[in-house]
Formats: C-alpha cells, structure tokens, sequence
C-alpha cells in the first residue's frame, strides 16, 4: 500500500480475509509516515479512524477521502535528517469491521451460585451464543485496541463472556424462583439480560445484538432428583409399579445360574415378599353379584327394602332378600335362592319362562316387559 515509500502518496485500503477481525492498522508494523494526498478507501462495512501525532483525528465512513498531514513527499525526508531520516510526524489508520459478528459463544467457566425457592442453594451452568456489533469505532480502538495492530473476536470473546456470566448471576437471582419454572422462560431471560447488557456493552464502543440462552443446567444429584420428581408425578400406583420391579428382578434372579449369589438375590426378595404383597390378599368385597358394588361399605343398601346392609352380607337382616344373585323371578324379579324350585314372593316356577306379551290391537308380539306395543304405539292391555 506505499505506506513507506519516500515519494509516491498512499492508497490505503483493507480487506479482513479471516472474517474475525474487529479492527486493523495500517501500517501492521507500528506507525507511519502517511503524507498530505493520500487517499484512503473505505467500504460500506468499515469506518477509518486517523491517528495523527498519537490522537484520533477524525472517523471516515464508506468512500474515497483525502487524507491531511504535515508530511510532504521527498521534503519531509529532508527536513527529518536530525531524527534519523525518520519524520516525527507520525500517523497511522485504524479501519473498524462494521459489520456484526454472529456466533460469540459465551458460558459459565465454573458453576455459579443460585437459591432456588424449592430446592435450596444449588449451583447452576450456564451456555449461550451472543451476536456484537462495532457501533463507536474510536472509542472502541481507545478502550480496548490500544495500540495492538490487529483485534479479533477471539481477543475480545473471553472478556464479554466474563462481563456476561457475572450479569447474568444477578439477573437469574432477580427473575427466576425456581428453576422448575425454567422452562419457557429462555426468550425472556435472554431479553432481560441481553437488555441489561447493553449499557456495559455501550461503554466500550460495541453492540449487543442479540443474546441467547441455550442451556442452563444444574448439578447432576440435582438432575436425578428432578427426574425422580418427574417419575412420580406421571405413575398414578406407585404401589403396583413396587410390586411389577419386584416381579421383574424375581424373574431375573430365577433365570440366573450364578450359584451363591443368585441364591442371595431369590432369598432376599422372599423375604420381602410377604410385606410387599400382603395387601394382594386381603378380601376384596364382591362387585359382580353384591348389590351396590362400587359403593362405600356403609352405603351399600338392600335392593329390595332399602335396609343398610353390610357388604359381605348375602342376606338383607331385615326382609331376607338374598345378596348374592344366582338367579330372578321371571314374574317379579325377586332374587331366588340356589335350587329354588319356586319363588318365595310370588309362587311361581324358578324355571318359568317369561311371557312375550302380545298387543290386543295389532296382534304383534312385543318383548318381555313391554307396556305399549312397538308395532303400533297402542298400550298393551
């Protein structure tokens, strides 16, 4: 670019090949001798800023501009014969990227401390992704660059990630319980810290474009103790899921042939059987033939008289009527006893068949217990 010729003005120009670069001067080797003409060249992503005697001059936008110093070509080097030949005019050009640098990833180096409402102080990991952008060229060369020839994201990441995960610990203390209530909180706990950066950011001539939470993750014992929580509320008998594992291992330990300790395993789970069972063979009260089955044992009544009847009576105290159904009147629906030969309300055969009945006015014959004919609507008389 002609920066250290004696004669011929310079056209300075830069072109970031490794998409990483925040800032570059030029020259790269330290300061020059830029002279009164040169031409600087500045694209539509870049911003130029002029140091000149050791101070920023002026910040250029996109286009050609014309650059102002007290260096004349061939007499400057004249003039600077007592320093060596070397002008103590020095000048040099700062060209910032403009443009936003996506993908910065930012994370928690050691687990931060968080007092969860529910599950007490535990320590929290933090991973996420934030997009910069260079908003005030000259006071982000004055505060960070310096002097250095070349800044990069990789120079400038490790810093915001500590900027980052120390707002961000103050931020999760103040608008999160319970990180039991994490999920679907991400998008606003990235806008509220993302917002909360900006100030810090803006101090350093830079822009926080976007910021995002992709993961926050507490110890593992706290995981499992989560996962356990989770397990519980989804299984509605924990009782019959004790008794299917136990099942399951009895199963495993019969199908083992490793002698002595297999024998341990099928002791242990016998003894354990009795306990784990026992409430398997406790009499149920009868649901098929009990009348009121699926009632509270006091609220089971007597289908005939309505007397309070226990559930495991199969004779109503009061009336006599038999609990336990094994057969009815076809006549008058009383329950009959086992062997009844006839019916004890009504004297009809047990073996009595019930009648169709059949309609007076259509002939049609109807279902048993039919009070108006299906045929033609008429009342069976």
């Amino acid at each position: 670019m002609g920066t250290n010729n004696v004669i011929f003005l310079e056209v300075i120009e830069w072109f970031d090949e490794t998409g990483k670069e925040l800032v570059h001067r030029i020259p790269e080797n330290g300061s020059g001798e830029i002279k009164f003409g040169a031409q600087l060249i500045v694209r539509e992503s870049q911003a130029g800023v002029l140091f000149y005697k050791g101070k920023a001059c002026d910040a250029f936008g996109p286009g050609r501009h014309t650059l102002k110093t007290a260096n004349i070509p061939a007499l400057t080097k004249l003039l600077s014969a007592p320093w060596g030949l070397t002008s103590p005019l020095r000048a040099e050009v700062y060209l910032a990227n403009m443009k936003v640098f996506p993908n910065l990833k930012w994370g928690t180096s050691e687990p931060v401390a968080f007092r969860d409402s529910e599950l007490g102080l535990i320590r929290l990991r933090a991973h996420g992704v934030f997009n910069i952008q260079v908003v005030q060229p000259v006071l982000f060369i004055n505060s960070l660059v310096g002097t250095m020839g070349q800044y990069t994201t990789e120079q400038i990441e490790e810093y915001l990630k500590r900027v980052i995960v120390s707002r961000f610990n103050d931020h999760l203390g103040e608008h999160l319980d319970s990180i039991l209530n994490l999920p679907g909180s991400y998008d606003d706990l990235a806008s509220g810290l993302q917002k909360r950066l900006q100030e810090d950011f803006s101090h350093f001539g830079l822009g926080l474009r976007h910021l995002y939470i992709t993961s926050i993750t507490p110890p593992q014992e706290v995981q499992r103790a989560i996962d356990d929580k989770g397990r519980l509320n989804i299984i509605e008998d924990l009782d019959k899921l004790v008794k299917m594992k136990a099942a399951m291992a009895m199963e495993k330990a019969a199908e083992s042939t490793s002698g002595n300790g297999a024998a341990g395993m099928a002791m242990g789970l016998g003894l354990m059987m009795p306990a784990m069972f026992a409430d398997s063979i406790v009499p149920r009260p009868m649901s098929a033939g009990v009348a009121g089955a699926g009632q509270a044992p006091s609220e089971i009544k007597c289908p005939d008289c309505g007397n309070p009847i226990s559930w495991d009576a199969r004779f109503c105290p009061l009336c006599g009527h038999q609990q336990l159904v094994m057969g009815q009147c076809s006549n008058c629906k009383k329950n009959l006893p086992a062997n009844a030969r006839f019916c004890p309300r009504c004297g009809r055969p047990a073996d009595e068949k019930p009648v169709s009945p059949v309609c007076t006015h259509c002939q049609a014959e109807n279902m048993p217990g039919s009070s108006f004919c299906n045929q033609c609507g008429n009342k069976i008389g």
